[in-house]
């Protein structure tokens, strides 16, 4: 399926919204398009916390990948990308909101099946698929 986030929507809830409007529990997804301001991050395994910083400047997304599940009961999308500056520059890590939409083209894949759960991993201290 394909779709168009809207215009200075949060990326992360632009897509749960579509998601919503069309019950889709279960996804992998990508995204092109572009970002007035980003707040990215990386997971600090020691401290077992997510480090974040955010970027209030016009980025291009040069490649944007998650997926979507649930988390107590309601979808939960996991996105990492990487984006650049006008001059090429590049910076990445996981996406958290705010990460602001200018244009944004996404292409998303339901998954089948009973959709997958996350739930608190006590060895890595993230929110991991129950298999």
């Amino acid at each position: 399926m394909l779709g168009r986030l809207p215009y200075r929507k949060d990326l992360i809830a632009a897509v749960e919204d579509f998601c919503a409007n069309h019950a889709i529990e279960m996804a992998v997804f990508s995204i092109i398009g572009s970002v007035t301001s980003a707040t990215l991050g990386g997971y600090d395994q020691n401290q077992q916390v997510y480090v974040t910083f955010k970027k209030e400047e016009a980025l291009e997304i040069v490649h944007c990948i998650g997926n979507v599940s649930l988390k107590d009961g309601k979808v939960a999308v996991h996105a990492h990308a990487v984006f650049a500056d006008i001059n090429g520059r590049t910076i990445g890590g996981h996406i958290f909101s705010e990460t602001v939409v200018y244009a944004g083209e996404i292409y998303i894949q339901e998954l089948l099946g009973k959709p997958l759960q996350r739930e608190y991993d006590d060895t890595t201290g993230l929110l991991l698929w129950r298999l």
